[in-house]
């Protein structure tokens, strides 16, 4: 196997190490404040990002947590109109210089919404322009000219997912809303098949119930 994996996770797990927790409690906190108030977190991206932003927006809309999402591109014709004040927006950009990125930053300037950006590069324009932000130091990409997006997109996955788990525990989502929002596919049913075990321990418990009910009474007359 000429694959390292045990490499690719040290390289990971150094990334993920050099998070600081300050920084993601911050940006967990905003994002609580966002949603309680009403409003939305949109989060944007380029290239393999796109996934990436599709995965996390996605599973918190499947739990009721309101999020969008803007390609960066997309933004300057027209999609610009999914950030409303009082949202809060993510951007990611490995290197916090992509042309794009801070065009979008720039114009975002001119509304009412808090930003956070997510990067790997603690000297770049984004990061000194965004005071709010989320740095980790990675290390190399896994590929073998240390170009490909590869490790630093999982690593992106692993915060904004670890962010997405942090809200659902903040709001206390109960699974009834999953189910609710996500009935298909073998979750669906298995959110099925939770749920008639629930009935039918339900049922079971009502019954045992009436017997007992039946027996103290019984015993009361004597």
């Amino acid at each position: 196997m000429s694959h390292d994996f045990e490499e690719t996770l040290r390289i990971v797990t150094s990334a993920v190490r050099s998070l600081d927790p300050r920084e993601f409690d911050a940006l967990e906190k905003d994002a609580v404040a966002t949603l309680s108030r009403g409003n939305k977190l949109v989060f944007s991206g380029l290239g393999k990002n796109v996934p990436i932003c599709d995965k996390v927006v996605g599973t918190l809309n499947s739990v009721g947590l309101a999020a969008a999402f803007v390609h960066t591109n997309s933004a300057v014709h027209g999609d610009l109109g999914v950030v409303r004040d009082g949202d809060l927006v993510v951007i990611i950009t490995k290197s916090g210089e992509t042309a794009e990125s801070v065009h979008l930053s720039r114009l975002l300037k001119n509304r009412d919404c808090t930003q956070w950006l997510l990067t790997f590069n603690r000297d770049s324009t984004l990061h000194r322009e965004i005071s709010k932000r989320v740095v980790l130091d990675l290390e190399h990409e896994g590929d073998g000219w240390n170009i490909l997006p590869n490790n630093s997109t999982v690593l992106n996955l692993i915060v904004l997912q670890g962010l997405a788990m942090a809200l659902i525990e903040h709001f206390g989502v109960p699974i009834d809303v999953l189910h609710a929002n996500h009935p298909g596919g073998a979750i669906g049913a298995k959110l099925d098949a939770a749920e008639l075990d629930a009935e039918l321990d339900a049922g079971e418990l009502d019954v045992l119930a009436g017997e007992l009910q039946s027996a103290l009474g019984v015993e009361s007359r004597r």
